[in-house]
């Protein structure tokens, strides 16, 4: 487990692996930590490792971002008459 805080930011990073991200007793232990930067008006934010490739899910999302633009873009120049992205 890794804890970063941002002070600068009001930001507390929680990094967990797999094992700890499992693991209720990591969990309960976390608890105080969430309620003492809460009462400071601190944003919480956990990070788990996950289990599928990071190149892949990396890749699909990148995928979706792309596609999800071009559909974006489609759908305006339908209403405007306009042709993006030239």
């Amino acid at each position: 487990m890794e804890i970063h805080v941002r002070d600068e930011n009001k930001l507390v990073e929680v990094w967990l692996t797999n094992a700890e991200r499992r693991d209720e007793s990591v969990r309960e232990k976390l608890k105080p930590l969430y309620r003492a930067y809460r009462q400071k008006n601190y944003l919480v934010a956990v990070f788990q490792s996950g289990s599928q490739n990071l190149a892949d899910a990396t890749s699909d999302l990148l995928c979706y971002d792309r596609n999800r633009i071009a559909q974006t873009e489609v759908e305006q120049e339908r209403q405007t008459g306009v042709v993006l992205g030239t």
